[in-house]
C-alpha cells in the first residue's frame, strides 16, 4: 500500500472495472473487490476517507442500497457506474450529508419517461437477465472513455467536489457515438434515503414582508426572469431526468404557444402552458406555470403534521363553510364524489397565514393542495378544488400578489356570470398598440368578432372578460368562446385575457365539428358538463351562447385606462403594492390567507410558490354538478338564491 493510502476502493469486474482499475492505478493504489452481491458489498471494509467506485458492465444496481449503508457508516463518498441499453451511466456521486442520491436520480428518470409504466413492466419482466448480461454494445474503447471520466471525477473530488460533473447529475456515455451527455438531477425532498423535509408548524407559516424594489412603477416583478430563461431551462428541463420533461412550441390563435409536460408520482402528467407574443416568453411562461403546478399539487416543502376535527381546532383554523360548500341533498345524489363536511370529522390540515388575524391558521390540506388525495379516499376533499390562487414569484411577496390577482380574475368572471351582471364594454381601440395587435391578429386569423368587458369588482382590481363571437352564427363553428384576465395594470389585464382567448378559440374551432352534437346535448342537459373542456365546448352551441347576451346590456363603453382603481399600485417597492392590495380586501370584509407551497426545488431556482385563499370569493370549479355557489354572501342577488344563473359557466 502506498504511503498516502489507497486512492479508491473499486467494486466490480468486467471491461469497465478493468479499465477503471488501470486508469486509477496510474496515480495511486486501488483496492479492488470483484463481487457486487448486496451482502458482500455491505461487508466490504471501506477505509475512512477513501471514495468508493462500483462498476458493472450490465444493468446491475441491486447492490447499491447495501453500498450506501456501508459508505454512510464511515462517511465516504461513492460513485456508481453501470451499463444500460446502448449507454453507460455514471453517477450521481453521493457525498456524505449532501442531498441528491441514486434514489433521487431513479425517481427523476421514472417521472421523465413518457411511458414509465411500460418501462417498469420491461424491468419487472427482464430485470434479472439485464442485471446479469453485459451490454453487447460495450467495447474496450468505450470502457476506457468511462474510466477516464471516473478518473477526472475523483481528481475533482480531491480538490473541489462542487465542480464534479456527477454532483447532482448523471453522465450518459452513448455506446454508439461515444458522446457524453450531462443530465441534471435535483434532490428529491421526499427521498427516503437523503430527504429531510421539516414537519409543518405554525412558526413556518409566519409571513413578514421585507422591502422588494421593483423594476419600475408599472412592473410587478422584482426581477426579469426572462433574462434567466436559459439557466432555468438547464436547471429544470431534461428529457431524461428533468422535473419538467421538455418545452414544446406551436402556433395557435395568432400567438406562439408553448407546453411543458411534467411527470407525476401517481403516473399522471401535468402541463404548464405559455401564450404570448413571442416564443421565448411563451416558453418561459410554460416553464413557470409547470413549476407553479408542482408546488400546488401536493405538500413538497413541509410534511403535514396536523390531523384533527374542525370542532377541536376552530379557534385557530379556517372555517371550511366560508369556502363555499354543497347543499346537503347534493351529497346524497347518485355518484356525487365528495363527502359532506362535518365539524367532527378528523381531516389533515396545513398551516397558512391569515392577514386579517395577523397570525398563522390551519387550512384543510385538500384545499391548500389540489391533488393531495384522490376522490374516494377517506381523507379525500369535501369540495372540488383547483389550482385557483396558486402562484409563483421571485419572492414570497411577488407570489402572493399574483395569487391574489388570479383569485380576483376568477371571482370577477363567476360573479358576473352567476349574477348575470351587465358589464361595460372596453374600447379595444383605446388599448396600447401591442394589445390592439393581439386582438387584430385573432380577428384576422379566425374571422371572429373580439370583445372585452370590464368585470372589475368592489376591490378595484382590473378584471377583464374577453369573448369571441362568430358573426355568421350558423352553428358550423363555435358560436362563442370566453376567457378572462386580471392585472394591476389595466392594459395588461386586457392583454392577458386576449392572450388566453386566441389559442382557446382556434382549438375550439378545430374540435367543434366533432363536438357540435355534444354541445347541443349539454345545452339541454347541464349534467353532461362534467369536466373543464365541457364548459367551453357547451358555448359553441348557438342556443347556449345566447345566454351570454346579458353582457351586452350595459350601454357604457369604457377606455382601457379607466378599468379599475389603480392609483395605489404605482409604488417603487412591491411590498407597498402588496400592502395596498391586501388592504383593499381586508377593508371589504374579506380575509386573505396564504399557504406557502415553496419546495426545495423552487428555492434552488430562487422562486417562491403560494396558494392564496380569500374566503367568501367565488371559487373556480369545473363540472356543473360541483359548482360552489352556496354559503357565499356576495352571491346573494336581490331576488334571492333562486336568482343565481342556473347554467354552467363558460370559463375555459
Amino acid at each position: 500500500m502506498s504511503e498516502h493510502g489507497p486512492r479508491a476502493v473499486l467494486l466490480g469486474d468486467g471491461l469497465i472495472a478493468d479499465a477503471i482499475a488501470e486508469v486509477l492505478s496510474g496515480s495511486g493504489e486501488v483496492l479492488r473487490y470483484p463481487c457486487l452481491a448486496p451482502g458482500d458489498v455491505a461487508s466490504v471494509g471501506v477505509p475512512v476517507g477513501v471514495p468508493v467506485v462500483v462498476a458493472s458492465d450490465a444493468w446491475d444496481v441491486g447492490g447499491r442500497p447495501g453500498l450506501r449503508k456501508a459508505c454512510a457508516q464511515v462517511g465516504v463518498p461513492w460513485l456508481g457506474v453501470h451499463a444500460e441499453l446502448g449507454r453507460v451511466v455514471l453517477g450521481p456521486v453521493e457525498l456524505p450529508g449532501v442531498p441528491g442520491c441514486w434514489s433521487c436520480a431513479e425517481l427523476r428518470r421514472r417521472l421523465a419517461r413518457p411511458d414509465s409504466l411500460g418501462h417498469a413492466a420491461v424491468r419487472e419482466r427482464h430485470g434479472a437477465e439485464l442485471a446479469e448480461r453485459p451490454s453487447s454494445w460495450l467495447t474496450p474503447q468505450a470502457a476506457f472513455l468511462v474510466a477516464a471520466l471516473v478518473g477526472g471525477e475523483l481528481e475533482l473530488l480531491a480538490v473541489d467536489p462542487a465542480r464534479m460533473r456527477t454532483r447532482g447529475a448523471l453522465l450518459y456515455v452513448d455506446l454508439d457515438t461515444l458522446r457524453v451527455g450531462e443530465h441534471r438531477v435535483l434532490p428529491d425532498p421526499l427521498c427516503p434515503d437523503c430527504g429531510g423535509l421539516p414537519m409543518d408548524a405554525a412558526a413556518l407559516a409566519e409571513i413578514t414582508s421585507v422591502p422588494r424594489p421593483k423594476l419600475g412603477p408599472r412592473a410587478y416583478r422584482i426581477r426579469d426572469v426572462a433574462d434567466e430563461l436559459d439557466d432555468l431551462l438547464a436547471l429544470y428541463v431534461d428529457e431524461e431526468t428533468g422535473l419538467i420533461r421538455k418545452v414544446v412550441e406551436s402556433d395557435d390563435g395568432g400567438l406562439p404557444v408553448a407546453g411543458a409536460p411534467m411527470g407525476l408520482r401517481d403516473g399522471g402528467v401535468e402541463h404548464g402552458y405559455g401564450r404570448s407574443r413571442g416564443y421565448r416568453s411563451s416558453r418561459l411562461t410554460a416553464l413557470l406555470e409547470a413549476l407553479e403546478r408542482y408546488g400546488g399539487m401536493r405538500p413538497g416543502g413541509k410534511r403535514t403534521a396536523v390531523r384533527a376535527a374542525y370542532a377541536d381546532i376552530a379557534d385557530r383554523a379556517l372555517d371550511p363553510r366560508l369556502l363555499g360548500l354543497y347543499p346537503e341533498e347534493w351529497h346524497r345524489a347518485p355518484g356525487f364524489r365528495h363527502p359532506p363536511f362535518r365539524e367532527t370529522t378528523s381531516i389533515p390540515w396545513v398551516w397558512g397565514y391569515s392577514f386579517a388575524r395577523r397570525e398563522p391558521i390551519l387550512v384543510p390540506e385538500s384545499y391548500a393542495y389540489y391533488r393531495t388525495r384522490p376522490v374516494g379516499d377517506p381523507d379525500g376533499p369535501f369540495v372540488y378544488e383547483t389550482s385557483n390562487g396558486c402562484a409563483l414569484g421571485g419572492c414570497l411577496e411577488e407570489a402572493i400578489l399574483h395569487g391574489v390577482l388570479e383569485v380576483a380574475e376568477r371571482d370577477a368572471f363567476l360573479m358576473t356570470w352567476y349574477l348575470r351582471t351587465p358589464a361595460p364594454r372596453i374600447d379595444l381601440g383605446s388599448a396600447g398598440q401591442s394589445t390592439s395587435l393581439v386582438a387584430e391578429a385573432i380577428e384576422h386569423e379566425t374571422g371572429y368578432r373580439i370583445m372585452a368587458f370590464d368585470t372589475t369588482r368592489e376591490q378595484g382590481v382590473p378584471c377583464v372578460w374577453a369573448m369571441a363571437v362568430d358573426p355568421i352564427g350558423d352553428g358550423k363553428r363555435p358560436a362563442a368562446v370566453c376567457a378572462a384576465g386580471a392585472h394591476l395594470d389595466p392594459e395588461r389585464a386586457v392583454e392577458n385575457a386576449l392572450s388566453e382567448l386566441g389559442p382557446i378559440l382556434t382549438d375550439r374551432i378545430r374540435r367543434h365539428p366533432a363536438q357540435r352534437d355534444l354541445a347541443r346535448r349539454m345545452a339541454d342537459d347541464p349534467s353532461l358538463v362534467t369536466d373543464m373542456a365541457h364548459h367551453s365546448t357547451l358555448y359553441g352551441d348557438p342556443g347556449a351562447a345566447a345566454r351570454l347576451g346579458f353582457l351586452l346590456d350595459s350601454p357604457e363603453v369604457r377606455r382601457t385606462a379607466d378599468v379599475g382603481d389603480i392609483a395605489a399600485f404605482r409604488n417603487a417597492d412591491l411590498r407597498d403594492d402588496l400592502g395596498a392590495l391586501l388592504d383593499r380586501y381586508l377593508a371589504s370584509g374579506l380575509d386573505v390567507v396564504v399557504v406557502d407551497q415553496t419546495t426545495p426545488e423552487h428555492r434552488i431556482g430562487g422562486l417562491s410558490c403560494v396558494k392564496v385563499v380569500i374566503p367568501g370569493m367565488v371559487p373556480m370549479t369545473f363540472g356543473h354538478a360541483y359548482r360552489r355557489v352556496h354559503g357565499l354572501p356576495r352571491l346573494r342577488p336581490a331576488g334571492g338564491a333562486a336568482g343565481i344563473n342556473p347554467h354552467p359557466h363558460p370559463f375555459p
